[in-house]
């Protein structure tokens, strides 16, 4: 197989255009190429009156070695690599009846599926612990916070199947280094779960949430159907630490918690309908109900734990620094949501091709260096989406971006995030968590203090917290008109852009010097780069586009460090995986770590020890 990169065809082209551009390209006849694929599918908008597409091909040909050396020398025409993944181990046939203790993975987010669907794919039959309910029943629980104000601490866009990015724009692409074409076998399985085939070839795949909820559900089944076990309403409260090993979880399940997901419709119209229902009725705050709501323990005995609970999950990180387990604080971003009328990127990056259905709808990477030294830049871009409430504790807003497939709705959205370091929210904390009269940032007379591991989230709840007391309760969010920002007056009223974010939104003041939403130094920052990005992407510091904050929950703001062997540093057979534990920013990024924190597992159970980094 022969691959062609850099293959450019004009906008408007056939598939026997690029046929014949293959043909061109290699110098054959039509009788010499056996098949091609398209392997990425990507555009070149500098131009914008004259957009081009632009290819990486493979193609099987008749000779391709002649073919390959009369392009000896181009950069462009190589031997395809091989993205086959094989698995590295495999369970022998008496395994299950062995006796031991099976792999447990704790979260059944992206990087929790991966790592469950590897093992079970090598036979080693997976308990998977996840605290949130079933996709299904866990989006009716979220659209009753964002229709109601009605949330569940246990069952939310950060918590349940699927994880965080099940309420997201659903992006498939990442920048990480991939040298094992990980990131196809990650597609692959998504196309196989039913996700649209384009994804494996368009440059920037995205599936949106109701699409993904049906491919986490059948991603869920083949798990099963290889032997593995998921345990919905089941939170990790400890860990059996015995000589410097894991032995083994304790579980707490709520009765609550124990419905059956197989009694969810499961058509696609149904789902729709559940989707869009409001939630039922239930308590503003589940953890402080638990008295009343008596839960069971057990004790699973586990060699072999992979802890993948997401960036939320602050009580189970509590938990891992009360028994020793090594964690550190790591750098993370806040900031607000900004949204802008789609019509408006669209022709910033696409000029007079705006709205063409191929490109669809624009998407913008901005960064800038502020004056006072901060890096601010865009974050989980949403074309065509919305901003979600995207809290998991009661008294706390906190936002995120989502879109659906089509990309369609009237705004786009993005993360305005300013990047900080463990030594801004260590001051923070010795000054009360960014208490009133301390921005948090370096100044005359102030001591730097290091970072205690739990730090970044202690910070993280006061800015949450104070945007819940801006919003004036209910959830509703703290937010403000862009022109109004940069002029540093309240808003009375939004304008032209109105806010997606529901439960509602409340005009206010975002960088109040009494009471701001940010610290001072991340305000002072915002402000300073919307200029820049209006030079960048013209009309993006309208006056009317929409600040809505906050956004907090970037990445993780800790680490639980782990070696070569992908095992913690001081618990052996613990396996710190995914976004929770500092090792992945997005789905496809934890979903790669996922695969290779369950090889690392399989090769410690099977033999062989686990060298791969």
């Amino acid at each position: 197989m022969i691959r062609i990169t850099e293959l450019r065809l004009p906008l408007e082209h056939s598939d026997t255009d690029l046929r014949s551009a293959v043909l061109a390209r290699l110098g054959i006849e039509a009788s010499a190429l056996r098949s091609l694929t398209v392997f990425r599918r990507g555009y070149d908008a500098r131009k914008k009156a004259a957009i081009v597409f632009v290819y990486t091909v493979d193609c099987a040909l008749v000779d391709e070695a002649a073919v390959l050396a009369r392009h000896a020398g181009d950069p462009h025409v190589r031997t395809a690599p091989d993205t086959t993944y094989r698995l590295v181990a495999k369970a022998p046939p008496d395994f299950a009846a062995s006796g031991r203790p099976r792999p447990i993975v704790i979260g059944f987010g992206p990087c929790g599926i991966f790592a469950a669907l590897i093992l079970a794919q090598m036979g080693l039959r997976p308990i998977v612990i996840e605290r949130g309910r079933a996709v299904r029943e866990r989006t009716r629980d979220t659209w009753g916070l964002w229709r109601r104000g009605v949330l569940d601490p246990e069952s939310n866009v950060q918590f349940g199947e699927g994880g965080a990015g099940t309420f997201s724009d659903g992006k498939l692409w990442s920048q990480i280094s991939d040298p094992r074409h990980l990131t196809r076998k990650v597609l692959d399985e998504f196309v196989s779960a039913g996700a649209p085939e384009e994804i494996r070839f368009v440059a920037k795949p995205h599936i949106g949430t109701f699409r993904l909820v049906a491919v986490v559900e059948r991603m869920r089944h083949e798990i099963e159907r290889l032997g593995g076990e998921i345990r919905f309403g089941a939170r990790v409260v400890d860990l059996r630490i015995e000589g410097g090993a894991v032995r083994g979880v304790v579980v707490a399940t709520s009765p609550r918690r124990r419905k059956d997901d197989e009694a969810v419709a499961t058509s696609a119209e149904a789902a729709r309908s559940e989707i869009k229902a409001a939630a039922t009725s239930a308590d503003a705050d589940r953890h402080e109900s638990r008295d009343n709501d008596p839960e069971s323990r057990q004790e699973i005995a586990a060699d072999h734990v992979v802890i993948a609970p997401g960036h939320s999950a602050r009580d189970t990180f509590a938990m891992l620094h009360a028994r020793g387990v090594h964690l550190e604080a790591k750098p993370f971003s806040i900031g607000f949501r900004i949204e802008h009328p789609q019509s408006l990127i669209d022709r910033a990056r696409f000029g007079p091709n705006a709205g063409h259905p191929l490109l669809g709808a624009a998407d913008y990477r901005l960064v800038h260096h502020a004056k006072n030294g901060r890096a601010v830049y865009s974050f989980c871009m949403c074309p065509g989406g919305t901003v979600v409430a995207a809290t998991s504790e009661p008294g706390r807003v906190v936002t995120n971006g989502m879109s659906q497939y089509s990309r369609n709705e009237r705004n786009a959205n993005a993360g305005i995030v300013v990047a900080i370091a463990p030594g801004d929210y260590a001051l923070a904390a010795a000054a009360g968590e960014g208490s009133d009269g301390d921005d948090g940032a370096p100044g005359p007379g102030k001591k730097t203090v290091g970072a205690g591991a739990l730090d970044g989230i202690a910070f993280q709840r006061f800015w949450e917290s104070r945007a819940f007391e801006l919003g004036g309760g209910g959830y509703r969010a703290p937010g403000q008109r862009v022109g109004d920002f940069l002029r540093g007056q309240a808003s009375t009223a939004f304008g032209a852009v109105l806010p997606s974010y529901q439960p509602g939104v409340s005009c206010v003041d975002l960088g109040a010097a009494a009471r701001p939403a940010l610290p001072a130094y991340a305000i002072e920052a915002i402000r300073d780069s919307l200029p820049a990005f209006e030079r960048q992407v013209p009309g993006f510091a309208m006056a009317d586009a929409v600040l809505t904050g906050v956004e907090t929950r970037t990445s993780s703001p800790l680490r639980a460090t782990r070696g070569r062997s992908r095992e913690s540093v001081n618990v052996r057979g613990l396996y710190p995986a995914g976004e929770g534990a500092g090792y992945a920013g997005g789905i496809m990024s934890a979903a790669v770590d996922g695969i290779e924190t369950a090889e690392a597992v399989a090769l410690a159970i099977l033999g062989g020890g686990a060298s791969r980094d």
